[in-house]
C-alpha cells in the first residue's frame, strides 16, 4: 500500500512506477483525507509495503501528507514502511521530519529516499530546461528500480537522501516561514484567457478553489501548484512575474487527468 501527493505528476509518477515494480496498489492522500472518519484506519500483514511518496516543500513534507499521518491508525501485522521524496534540488531533514510524525502514530520508517525531478516551484526560480528535465527523469527511472531492490530485500536502514547544505536549519527556520506565509492565496489571479473549465477546481487537493464566472480561492493552499502548471490556457498566475516562466507537467498526466486512477 502506497501513499502519495502530488501537484504537477512528479510524486505520482514515483509512486505509480514503484507500484508497478511492486505489484502494489496507491492510495492518493486528498482522496483519503476526504474521509469523513476522524480516524483513518488500514489493516496490513507483517511485512507488507507502506510507503509514503511525496512532494518536499520548502525542505519538508507538505503539510497535507503531515495531516494524513496525524489520522492514520495502522492495524494487523508490522508493515516495511517506506519514504520516497520528490525535490527540484535537495529535501533538507524532510525525511527526518516525516519520520517523526510517523513515530507519534507507533510506525517507523524502515528506509527513505529522495529523488530528484523537473522543478516546479516557479517562485524565485523558473522550471528546468528541457534537457535539465529529460535528465532528472532519466535518472528518476535508475532510482527507481535502486529503490524497487532495496524494497524486494526489505532491507532496514538504507536512507539514500539528497539533504543539501544547512538541511537542520532549512527544515527548522525556513519551512514553519514558508507554511506561515507562502501558502497564501492572495497572490494568485487570473488572466482573460479563462475559458471557465472548471478544471483548477476539480484538481484542488484541499477543495480551496471555486470557479464561479472565474476561479477564487480560499483561505486554504498546499501550494502545490497544480492550478498554475494544469491550467490548459495558462491563465492562473502568482505574483507579479510567474506570466514570465515556464509551466510544467510530468509526462504520465495530461492537463486534464487528476493523478489519481
Amino acid at each position: 500500500m502506497i501513499f502519495y501527493f502530488s501537484g504537477t505528476g512528479n510524486s505520482y509518477a514515483v509512486a505509480m512506477r514503484i507500484g508497478e515494480l511492486q505489484g502494489d496498489r496507491l492510495r492518493p492522500i486528498p482522496k483519503e483525507m476526504d474521509r469523513e472518519d476522524e480516524t483513518l484506519s488500514y489493516e496490513v500483514q507483517d511485512g507488507e509495503l507502506l510507503g509514503f511518496v511525496y512532494p518536499v516543500y520548502a525542505w519538508a513534507p507538505p503539510k497535507i501528507v503531515l495531516d494524513f499521518i496525524s489520522r492514520l491508525r495502522i492495524t494487523g501485522g508490522r508493515p516495511y514502511v517506506f519514504s520516497v521524496g520528490t525535490c527540484g534540488d535537495e529535501e533538507g531533514k524532510s525525511t527526518a521530519i516525516l519520520n517523526r510524525h510517523l513515530q507519534r502514530r507507533g510506525l517507523e520508517l524502515d528506509s527513505g529516499f529522495s529523488i530528484r525531478m523537473p522543478n516546479n516551484y516557479i517562485i524565485g526560480a523558473d522550471v528546468d530546461s528541457k534537457d535539465v528535465e529529460k535528465e532528472k527523469l532519466r535518472i528518476a527511472e535508475l532510482k527507481c528500480r535502486e529503490i524497487d531492490a532495496v524494497l524486494t530485500a526489505r532491507q532496514s536502514g538504507a536512507f539514500h537522501l539528497i539533504p543539501g547544505r544547512m538541511p537542520g536549519f532549512k527544515s527548522s527556520v525556513a519551512n514553519p516561514l514558508f507554511n506561515r506565509y507562502g501558502r497564501d492565496t492572495k497572490h494568485f489571479s487570473v488572466t482573460e484567457d479563462c475559458n471557465e473549465c472548471g478544471l483548477c477546481e476539480e484538481i484542488c487537493p484541499v477543495h480551496s478553489i471555486t470557479v464561479n464566472g472565474k476561479p477564487h480561492w480560499g483561505k486554504t493552499c498546499t501550494q502545490c501548484l497544480g492550478c498554475l502548471h494544469r491550467c490548459p490556457v495558462a491563465a492562473i498566475q502568482l505574483g507579479k512575474s510567474s506570466h514570465k516562466k515556464g509551466r510544467y507537467l510530468h509526462p504520465c498526466l495530461n492537463e486534464t487527468s487528476l493523478g489519481d486512477e
